[in-house]
């Protein structure tokens, strides 16, 4: 009989833990809070330590396919004003293998390429459902779902996000916390002479614009918000306009488009910091369930992927289910604390609002940010090699 497991929670750590489990052989269950699939309107960009988590999924070519490549791994910083002042590059080599160094791709579409191989697999999934309560047992789980019904399984995957209901059960006392950031995005229209990355940055300001396919592109920026701070939906455009007014140049355009029509998400930044272990008997917790990050490094969805993968390998190499746990939680945090703690910093550098500290910072990025870049990948696959050679970080 095959081995059960339960993911709740279907965003890309609990698509892709599904779509990893079910090639090895498991039986896969995935519910989603959510009554029908409903998919972020805003972009997402994947380095290439990213794309060669989902090059082992077996999901990269359709991703590849669907979004927008930076081909060269450039990266140009802007000015507020637009000037250029400084560019980086990203890598293309990753693990020993050429990647593509960096893909935008609507959130929307990761979602449908990962959905059509839950669909291929034989994935059940449930909808309109999460978990109530559960019984966590040395060698299974007994969840009793928001429908009523109970399901018994050999392990539990907690991928429900930073409002984690499999983390609120087991593990109260870890809760989000504000990082005193907002982020807002908006979905635009692509002019064809855009194809790089950018990032312009003012004092306590980034404005960032990334193509996401052949037609669209996006805009992010991150600014200090009160904590608690809540903003009305059909607000969100005229504030994003004008918490962003000072930047002109390339972004000027789609600021000056916003319209309550418009594509436009706000959302409070947030963290989870959990220590580890990241399971209790057969119950695991992954992606931002385990370690949600600021978005400064753009390594969300990365590291959500590296869990699936990471665990999909483990669980196939033959060691016994509670051993892999074992070694999972050994493996994971490491990496995830690093990105976490190197996202913070970023962001923290670029929430300086004084004029002279800020022209301090950019001055220095002049001579630091290549190999900044070039440091963060290295550790990353450092980090990484752990899984394959079997050695503890």
């Amino acid at each position: 009989m095959k081995p059960r497991v339960l993911i709740v929670g279907a965003g890309i750590a609990g698509c892709c833990a599904a779509i990893a489990l079910a090639r090895i052989g498991w039986a896969v269950t995935l519910i989603e809070k959510q009554s029908a699939w409903q998919f972020q309107s805003s972009g997402i960009f994947v380095y290439s330590n990213g794309l060669a988590q989902f090059r082992t999924l077996g999901v990269m070519d359709e991703m590849v396919a669907a979004g927008f490549q930076i081909a060269d791994g450039r990266n140009v910083y802007l000015n507020a004003d637009g000037s250029s002042f400084l560019e980086t590059f990203y890598p293309a080599r990753f693990e020993g293998d050429d990647q593509i160094p960096i893909l935008g791709i609507r959130r929307a579409d990761m979602y449908r390429v990962l959905s059509r191989h839950l669909s291929e697999l034989g994935v059940e999934v449930r909808l309109g459902r999460t978990v109530d309560e559960l019984h966590a047992q040395p060698a299974r789980v007994d969840a009793q779902l928001s429908d009523g019904s109970r399901l018994v399984c050999d392990l539990l995957l907690g991928a429900d996000g930073i409002r984690s209901r499999v983390r609120q059960l087991l593990w109260p006392d870890i809760e989000p916390r504000y990082s005193g950031f907002g982020v807002w995005r908006s979905v635009h229209r692509r002019p064809a002479d855009l194809t790089d990355k950018i990032m312009m940055m003012a004092p306590g300001l980034r404005l960032g614009i990334m193509p996401i396919s052949q037609r669209q592109l996006y805009l992010f920026g991150t600014v200090p918000e009160p904590a608690g701070a809540w903003f009305a939906r059909e607000d969100w455009a005229a504030l994003m306009r004008s918490r962003f007014a000072v930047f002109h140049g390339p972004a000027a355009q789609f600021l000056d488009e916003l319209t309550v029509q418009s594509e436009v998400l706000y959302t409070a930044v947030e963290e989870v910091v959990m220590a580890g272990p990241w399971h209790h008997h057969r119950v695991l917790l992954i992606g931002d369930a385990a370690h949600a990050s600021t978005p400064f490094m753009g390594q969300g969805g990365a590291m959500a992927v590296q869990d699936a993968v990471v665990l999909g390998c483990l669980l196939a190499s033959g060691l016994p289910v509670d051993s892999a746990l074992d070694r999972f939680s050994e493996l994971r945090p490491p990496v995830c604390r690093f990105v976490q703690d190197v996202s913070r910093q970023v962001g923290v550098s670029g929430a300086q609002a004084d004029a002279l500290e800020h022209a301090k910072i950019l001055h220095a990025m002049g001579s630091t940010a290549q190999q900044r870049v070039d440091d963060f990948y290295a550790q990353l696959e450092r980090l990484g090699s752990h899984i394959s050679t079997g050695n503890t970080p």
